[in-house]
Formats: C-alpha cells, sequence, structure tokens
C-alpha cells in the first residue's frame, strides 16, 4: 500500500498549509481509495455554496484519475439543518448514479465565517485496464 497527500495544480488549493486536499491510498492491484479534504465555497446561498464545493471536489477527483461517480461516501457540514431539502436538490444534480452512503450534520460554525456548509468525501479508483 502506498499513501500520497497531494494538493493537485488546477484544483482548489487548502485554504491553510497545514493540510492536504487529497489522500490517495494505492493497492497492490492500482485501485485507490480518495480522501478528500472538506470543501468549502465562495457563495451568498447555501445552493451556491454547495455547487462552488461540488466542482471544487470534480476538479480534486478528476486529478487522481476519478470522478464523482466514483464517490461512495459523503460527510457534510451544514451551519443550519433547515437548508438540507436546498443542499439535497443541488447534491443530486452533482450525484447521478447510486447515492454514496452519507452522514449530514449541522455545525454551530465552520472555518470560515461565512461558510454555510462543508463537505468531504471518499471516492473509490478502480485499478487500471
Amino acid at each position: 500500500m502506498k499513501v500520497t497527500l497531494d494538493n493537485p495544480a488546477g484544483a482548489p488549493q487548502p485554504a491553510s498549509p497545514y493540510y492536504s486536499q487529497v489522500a490517495r491510498v494505492e493497492h497492490a492491484d492500482g485501485s485507490a481509495l480518495l480522501f478528500v479534504s472538506g470543501q468549502i465555497a465562495e457563495g451568498a446561498t447555501l445552493a451556491e455554496q454547495t455547487r462552488g464545493i461540488f466542482e471544487g471536489l470534480d476538479a480534486l477527483l478528476r486529478a487522481h484519475g476519478a470522478t464523482l461517480a466514483d464517490v461512495v461516501n459523503i460527510r457534510s457540514y451544514l451551519t443550519d439543518i433547515a437548508g438540507l431539502q436546498e443542499y439535497g436538490a443541488v447534491r443530486r444534480e452533482f450525484l447521478t448514479g447510486t447515492p454514496p452512503t452519507s452522514m449530514t450534520f449541522e455545525a454551530s460554525r465552520l472555518f470560515r465565517p461565512e461558510a454555510q456548509i462543508e463537505i468531504e468525501v471518499v471516492a473509490a479508483v478502480p485499478a487500471p485496464e
């Protein structure tokens, strides 16, 4: 097993120098698990922030040969759980296949005061054929 920590060029960069955006855990057969750090995005509304986050997640995953279709687990943190339906509607625009395992939490505040939502994912990358 090989572990690589990465901040891929062309994808969202970390908000601080104290963490990496992606941990890639490669297995002997060439398959891998990608652990993507929690993401936030700019926007005035929960829907705008959610779209920005999923666009950023897509870029981070693509940098490692994966897509949002490879997501097997998602953890979402909302500052107001009343926004769950709004978040869910945007999430369904991006995660269109079989839904991944999921946990959604209400958090009193996030890393940035303006953030209404933070999302982290785990994706499974198949072995090359």
